[in-house]
C-alpha cells in the first residue's frame, strides 16, 4: 500500500528536468593528465607537487593548494582522502539516524535529486570543476546513495537545508565586528563562533585550507575534508567573511548554496563593494547574514540576502556590529518571519548579550575577543546550564575564528569546540612559507596561539560531556517510547542543574512512568530557569497541564 501511495509522487520526481542535472558534468578536460600521486612524508605530512596537508600538534590540518579548478581539486582529494572519508562517513551516519528506514531513505533519495534539480545552473562553473576533482577520492559505497559528484555537491548545500528545517542543531552562530575606540590598536577585530553540528564525529576533524588560486586572491578558510565553499576566511587583501543563518520558508529548489557565495567573495572581491556586487548576482535559497570586514577600510557590513530580498546593513556613528540570527537592514524592517525570528527564538537574547560583553571591554584586542566567544553567561551574568542556546557559547561550535584584518592575521580553535587553542596564522608569512617548498613543519605562529579555556579540564566540563551523551540516548529513547528509569532523570539533572531543559527531560521520564508528583515538580523548574524560545515555554507549560490533569 505504501509502495502505491508513493509512486505518483515518485513518477513527478523522476521527471521535471531531473535527469538532465544527474547527467550534467562540467567541463573536465585535461584531468586525466593530472598527477595524482600524493607523497607521505609521515602519518601527518603528505604532498602532492607544491601542494601540502600537514598536521600540527594541536589537532587541526594544514591545507595549501594552488592552480586552476581541476588542479586545485585534484592535490585537496589527494591530500585529504581520509578526511573526505571520515566526513561523508560521519554524514551519512548521521542522515541514518535520522531516517533509519530504507525505503525512506530510497524516498528521500528522489526527492533530494528533484530538489536539486538546477541547482548545476546556480553554481559557477569554477567551482563545479574543483568539486568534480574532489569527489574523484570519494567513497565509493555511498555511490548507490548518489554519484559522487552529485553527493559532493550536494554536500554544499547541507548548511542551508539545515538552517531552513533546523533539524541538524544549525542555529545559533554569533558574530560581532568592533574598531575605533573599541579596539586596543583601533583598527577592525572580528569574532565569530560557527554553530554547525551535525554530529560528534563530524567536528572531530578541522581543516585550516590555505588556497592560491589561478585567478583571484590568495585567502584562508577554515573547513572539512571535501567542502571547498566558505563559512569562515579571509583573503589577502584583509576581505574577511563570516556567514549567519536568518530565518528562512522551506525552500522548495536549490539555486546557489551560501558557502560557495562566501567562497566567491573570497577570492574575488578586494573591497566591500565588490563582495556586495557578487553577492547581488548571485540566486540564494535561504536567508542569510554574511558579514563581510575590510581591514583596509576600517570597517564590516552585513550583507542580508534571500531568495526574494536583498539588504545591506552598515552602522552610522557606531565602532561595533553585532550579528545573531535575525535580519537589521531596512529591506526587512517589515519582514514577517524576520519579526517573528525575533520575537520568538533565541537570536535577540544573543545579540542583546553580545552588546553587554562588547561593552565591558574598553578596548578589545584578540584575547578578549576569544573570551567573549568563550562565554556561557546569559543576560547580567545569568547562569544558563551548559549548552543553552541562549548562550554565545554553546558547547556545540564546529569553530571560533578571530580575524585582523589590517595585518591578514587570523585565530582558529582547536578542539573542543571553540574552547581548544586558538591557533595563530599571519596570511604573509603562511603563502610565503608554502611557496617557498615542502615543509616540515606547521605554518602556525606558535608564539602568538592563545591558550585553551582552563574551563576543559574542570569536573563541570566533563559533567557536560557525560551530559550531553545521556540527553541524546533519553531523547531517543523518548521518541521510541522506550523504557526509562527515574535514576536517569536524577542525573540529568544532576549534571546540568542549571539547564532548564535536564529538568524538562527530567519531567518528561517522570511523566512516562507516571510519576506525576515529580513531574510537577522538573516542569516548574524547567519554567524558572532561562528557557530558550518561546515554543520551549509553551511546550513546559502544557506537560505542566497535562501532570496535573493526571494527577487529579
Amino acid at each position: 500500500m505504501r509502495s502505491l501511495y508513493f509512486l505518483p509522487l515518485l513518477l513527478l520526481l523522476n521527471s521535471c528536468g531531473i535527469k538532465k542535472s544527474v547527467e550534467y558534468r562540467p567541463d573536465i578536460s585535461g584531468i586525466q593528465a593530472l598527477d595524482t600521486s600524493r607523497i607521505k612524508h609521515s602519518s601527518t605530512h603528505f604532498s602532492l607537487g607544491k601542494n601540502q596537508l600537514i598536521k600540527n600538534k594541536y589537532g587541526v590540518w594544514e591545507l595549501y593548494l594552488e592552480g586552476n579548478a581541476l588542479e586545485r581539486g585534484i592535490a585537496n582529494g589527494s591530500l585529504s582522502r581520509e578526511l573526505i572519508h571520515h566526513q561523508e562517513t560521519a554524514f551519512m551516519n548521521k542522515l541514518q539516524s535520522m531516517v533509519p528506514s530504507e525505503d525512506y531513505r530510497g524516498f528521500l533519495k528522489k526527492m533530494i535529486l528533484w530538489f536539486n534539480r538546477k541547482m548545476y545552473l546556480h553554481v559557477p562553473e569554477e567551482y563545479q570543476q574543483e568539486i568534480y576533482a574532489v569527489s574523484k577520492f570519494g567513497l565509493e559505497k555511498y555511490d548507490s546513495f548518489a554519484p559522487a559528484y552529485l553527493r559532493m555537491l550536494y554536500f554544499h548545500g547541507a548548511h542551508d537545508i539545515g538552517h531552513a528545517l533546523q533539524d541538524l542543531m544549525l542555529v545559533g552562530c554569533t558574530s560581532f565586528a568592533a574598531w575605533g575606540e573599541k579596539t586596543e590598536d583601533g583598527e577592525l577585530l572580528i569574532g565569530r563562533n560557527f554553530d554547525f553540528y551535525a554530529g560528534d564525529d563530524f567536528n572531530e576533524q578541522k581543516i585550516v585550507a590555505f588556497i592560491k588560486p589561478e585567478t583571484g586572491n590568495k585567502f584562508m578558510m577554515y573547513t572539512w575534508g571535501g567542502f571547498i565553499g566558505a563559512v569562515s576566511g579571509m583573503n589577502e587583501k584583509g576581505i574577511s567573511v563570516t556567514i549567519n543563518a536568518g530565518k528562512s520558508r522551506i525552500p522548495l529548489i536549490a539555486k546557489t548554496p551560501i558557502s560557495l557565495v562566501a567562497r566567491e567573495i573570497l577570492q574575488y572581491a578586494s573591497s566591500i563593494d565588490e563582495a556586495i556586487e557578487i553577492a547581488r548576482s548571485r540566486e540564494v535559497f535561504v536567508s542569510e547574514s554574511i558579514m563581510v570586514g575590510s581591514g583596509d577600510e576600517k570597517k564590516a557590513v552585513l550583507i542580508e540576502v534571500a531568495p526574494s530580498n536583498f539588504g545591506v546593513y552598515e552602522v552610522n556613528n557606531s565602532n561595533k556590529l553585532i550579528c545573531s540570527n535575525h535580519f537589521q537592514s531596512k529591506a526587512y524592517s517589515d519582514d514577517r518571519r524576520n519579526l517573528k525570528t525575533i520575537e520568538e527564538s533565541h537570536t535577540k537574547y544573543r545579540y542583546d548579550r553580545m552588546e553587554q560583553l562588547i561593552a565591558k571591554n574598553d578596548k578589545l584586542n584578540e584575547i578578549e575577543a576569544v573570551e567573549i566567544l568563550r562565554n556561557m553567561k546569559g543576560l547580567d551574568d545569568e547562569e544558563l546550564g551548559f549548552g543553552n542556546e541562549l548562550a554565545i557559547n554553546q558547547l556545540l561550535a564546529h569553530h571560533g575564528i578571530v580575524f585582523r584584518p589590517k595585518d591578514r592575521k587570523v585565530w582558529v580553535s582547536a578542539n573542543p569546540y571553540q574552547m581548544g587553542e586558538f591557533i595563530a596564522y599571519d596570511l604573509n608569512d603562511v603563502f610565503d612559507q608554502f611557496e617557498s617548498g615542502i615543509l616540515d613543519g606547521s605554518v602556525s605562529n606558535s608564539k602568538n596561539t592563545i591558550p585553551a579555556s582552563k574551563f576543559i579540564e574542570t569536573k563541570q566540563f566533563r559533567d557536560y560531556e557525560a551530559y550531553r551523551k545521556l540527553e541524546f540516548d533519553i531523547k531517543q529513547r523518548l521518541e521510541g517510547e522506550m523504557q526509562i528509569k527515574n535514576l536517569d532523570a536524577a542525573k540529568l539533572v544532576q549534571l546540568n542543574p542549571e539547564f532548564w531543559e535536564a529538568h524538562f527531560l527530567a519531567g518528561m521520564i517522570y511523566y512516562k512512568n507516571e510519576d506525576y508528583k515529580k513531574a510537577i515538580i522538573q516542569f516548574k523548574q524547567a519554567s524558572i530557569k532561562e528557557v530558550t524560545t518561546l515554543k520551549d515555554k509553551e511546550l513546559i507549560e502544557k506537560m505542566l497541564r497535562k501532570s496535573y490533569r493526571k494527577l487529579n
